[in-house]
């Protein structure tokens, strides 16, 4: 959907004297509405979890639909009394921006209990339309001016898509500069400063209204901290570990990558060793919390000044590979607090290259606690670089002997819950092979994750291993692999070669001597499995013996939780969710059921239904009664209802999925959401522009089939060339990545701005009573599609939302209206 309406032609107006074109005002409301949505995706990956986004795009869309719709019911009226009403919208939109976030975050919502409490769906009903009104009254703003200026449209359109790209690019540098919180009230307060703008551009000089303007810029800073604070989610890990007596926050530090918040437990400390056996004779040392966005805690481990005090590190699962060999040359991807550097360090590894993609977690553990860290992060024997793991390794033409990834997410994470919306790249089919091709001859890859029972995220891993290394031309996975299981992690291990008998013994002795249970090695027969950390039946043993046998199709497809492996496609690492288990996980409840559960996937099915409901409500019931009310006798719709329907879905499917295909490439959620939307806004909006040449020469046919046939030949090549392209662009600096985002998004853009005006231009000339009706109706469906997309492209891939996404515009092209 075209975010910026140009609403149908109004009667002259009477120009006031002192009036001048509201382009700048109209320049600051469309870079406050996309900074604002993409600050409510940063508000709520802190408060909550960061797969709500995909709601927030629903619920802007929603904003401006609902807006097109309003207009469309009271243009006259609302035109009669422009200036009033423009700057009352504009005043709103800064007052409900901060207002209506603050009461959401007081909203007693509990993602969890969405399937068994009847009041949670409502709340996030709630929340869903209270956040869509900000957004009503930016549209309001810029459908006003659009029909009050209709000879000036281009240049309020060009203003409007300057601003948009403006607001994604400002929005990034405010959040290096202030934490999210206080990014919301000095967003709140620009918009204020925008509405006295407006009043200068329209020729209003009222102390009355400066005044008031002043109230809104000044008030939310005076607010309690109680209010304006970010209320986190109890079941984030920051929250619960604060519940401990004595605890504190020392530190925190903010950035577009999270919030980090730096915690110490003097009264009761801090023990961070996932997965510790429990006959290591000594723990860890005085230890630092330290969590991003509220979860996926790491620790800084203070330096003992004595190796001996670090020899919890040899009673880790990840410890591993230092008993099968001496590796001289380290790979740590996701080095966060250290843990696995200090472990690398204990084991007297010469070189240590270590990669974190958070330059400020770094700078707490290189500058703020250098010195209780034992300056870990220092040469001679480590080097940290500052990128992202994929575009590092992808970058690199060394090799080692060892490359580790050690739990670079939360506990919580593996137990699907609200994790499972979550794309993760580096637990790819992809991702795996990337790494393998970077070991030497012999060397290993370590990973290690939770573990959850009923097993989910280890087997999953261990099928994404075995797809990995049967697309490599060493393939035999058979021979590759270990997996090992403490109490609480689990390590698995591939060579790149095969393991011997020697180090199959060693692997023996060092899971005897720490109680650790082996799941698989070459060999294994099921007298090994399961000796120590009994289980009920040995899971890990059968589900390993089928991934790596016949039966591995009929397992994956008769296990209960889905283990499908992940690609760069499909990338939801963390989504196990089968439909046919819901009844049997409500019904254990009361017992614990809840995190069996992908509540990430059921709040999405949930926004869905609340997007149709509500786009129904807002959009199209108030024009359906409008028009049954005038007795408009128009030819018939249905023809223009489809093409405009199918437009709403497909700008949109390739908008969510180029979103999440750019985060592999940009390396973080909020930069792919600042650059796609801003690159599709830009270009799209200039296609838009360009299609003006064709609005009244009877051509609209051939202009929209022309349109549509580039948009195919284009998306059909970035299906086939994307991937390919990323992988070589990978280690590329992020400014140079931005410009080649735009640059791959620019002709695609510009050939999906042109269909919608065309048919509007061709609607114009014969059923102009229509524009209302189908304006609503490709609204609806671009609020449907922003959630559908995603859903289709957990079950389908990307490429699949794309080629359906292609299809619609060849519907169109086929129906023109």
């Amino acid at each position: 959907m075209n975010r910026n309406p140009e609403q149908p032609s109004s009667p002259a107006l009477p120009d006031e004297s002192r009036m001048r074109l509201p382009r700048l005002s109209i320049a600051l409301v469309s870079a406050g509405a996309l900074a604002y949505e993409v600050l409510l995706m940063r508000l709520f990956s802190v408060i909550q979890w960061h797969h709500f986004a995909y709601m927030i795009i629903s619920l802007a869309l929603l904003g401006y639909g609902a807006s097109g719709t309003f207009l469309s019911l009271a243009r006259e009226r609302l035109l009669a009394r422009f200036v009033p009403v423009y700057l009352a919208n504009l005043l709103l939109f800064a007052v409900s921006a901060v207002a209506g976030f603050l009461i959401v975050q007081q909203l007693p919502f509990n993602p969890y209990e969405v399937l068994w409490d009847a009041e949670q769906p409502l709340w996030l009903l709630l929340i869903y339309l209270l956040l869509a009104i900000p957004f009503f009254f930016a549209a309001n703003c810029i459908g006003l001016a659009f029909s009050r200026f209709t000879t000036e449209v281009p240049r309020l359109y060009a203003a409007d898509l300057l601003g948009a790209a403006a607001g994604s690019i400002g929005i990034m540098g405010l959040l290096f500069l202030a934490f999210p919180d206080r990014a919301l009230l000095t967003l709140g307060s620009l918009l204020g400063l925008a509405t006295l703008v407006a009043s200068r551009e329209l020729g209003v000089r009222s102390r009355r209204l400066i005044g008031l303007l002043s109230v809104v810029i000044i008030l939310p800073w005076l607010l309690p901290a109680g209010w304006t604070g970010l209320a986190m989610s109890p079941y984030k890990g920051l929250s619960q570990l604060l519940q401990v007596s004595g605890t504190r926050v020392v530190e925190q530090r903010s950035s577009p990558l999270g919030l980090l918040t730096v915690v110490e437990s003097p009264r009761i400390p801090l023990r961070h060793a996932p997965g510790l056996s429990l006959l290591a004779s000594r723990p860890p040392p005085e230890q630092l919390a330290v969590f991003t966005d509220g979860d996926a805690m790491t620790a800084i481990t203070r330096d003992p000044g004595d190796r001996q005090q670090l020899a919890y590190q040899d009673y880790l699962p990840s410890a591993l590979p230092y008993h099968l060999a001496q590796p001289r040359e380290v790979l740590i991807l996701g080095a966060g607090g250290g843990s696995d550097v200090l472990q690398a360090r204990y084991f007297g590894v010469e070189r240590i290259e270590a990669v974190e993609l958070n330059p400020q977690l770094l700078e707490l553990v290189q500058s703020d606690h250098a010195d209780f860290a034992g300056r870990i992060y220092e040469p001679p024997t480590s080097q940290v670089t500052i990128a992202e793991a994929r575009g590092f390794v992808a970058a690199s033409a060394d090799r080692y002997d060892l490359i580790q990834l050690s739990l670079l997410d939360s506990f919580s994470a593996s137990s699907a819950g609200l994790y499972a919306m979550a794309e993760s790249y580096l637990y790819t089919v992809e991702a795996l092979q990337e790494y393998l091709r970077h070991l030497k001859p012999g060397g290993y890859l370590a990973i290690s994750r939770w573990v959850k029972l009923p097993p989910r995220d280890t087997l999953k891993l261990f099928a994404t291993a075995v797809e990995a290394l049967e697309g490599l031309p060493s393939g035999q996975p058979a021979r590759r692999m270990m997996l090992i299981r403490g109490w609480q992690t689990s390590t698995l291990l591939i060579k790149n070669g095969e393991f011997t008998s020697t180090e199959i013994e060693a692997m023996r002795e060092f899971c005897r001597q720490r109680a650790f249970d082996v799941a698989y090695f070459p060999g294994i027969t099921a007298e090994d499995a399961n000796r120590y950390n009994i289980l009920p039946q040995p899971y890990f043993y059968t589900a390993t013996r089928a991934l790596l046998g016949e039966g591995r199709d009929a397992f994956l497809r008769d296990y209960k939780f889905r283990l499908d492996p992940a690609t760069d496609d499909r990338p939801y690492f963390f989504d196990f969710f089968k439909w046919r288990v819901l009844p049997e996980v409500l019904s254990l409840r009361g017992q614990g059921g809840v995190p069996l559960l992908g509540m990430g996937y059921l709040i999405l099915i949930a926004t869905l239904l609340q997007a149709i409901v509500a786009s129904f409500f807002l959009i199209l019931l108030p024009l359906f009664v409008m028009r049954r009310r005038t007795g408009k006798t128009d030819p018939p719709a249905g023809r223009s209802l489809v093409y405009f329907f199918v437009l709403g879905l497909a700008f949109l499917f390739i908008e969510m999925a180029f979103i999440q295909k750019f985060i592999l490439f940009l390396h973080h959620p909020l930069y792919a959401v600042s650059v796609v939307l801003a690159a599709f806004l830009l270009f799209a909006g200039l296609g838009s522009a360009w299609t003006n040449r064709f609005s009244n020469t009877g051509r609209t046919d051939i202009a929209i089939r022309g349109a549509v046939s580039g948009i195919v030949v284009l998306g059909l090549t970035y299906a086939l060339l994307l991937e390919p392209l990323f992988s070589n662009l990978m280690g590329a600096p992020t400014a140079l990545k931005i410009l080649i985002s735009a640059v791959l998004i620019a002709p695609l853009a510009f050939c999906m701005g042109m269909p919608f005006p065309l048919g509007l231009s061709r609607l114009g000339n014969t059923a102009p009573n229509l524009i209302p009706w189908v304006w609503g109706v490709n609204g609806c469906a671009s609020v449907i599609s922003a959630v559908l997309a995603t859903l289709l492209a957990i079950h389908l891939g990307f490429t699949a939302v794309v080629l359906i996404a292609l299809g619609f515009y060849i519907v169109a092209a086929l129906l023109p209206p």
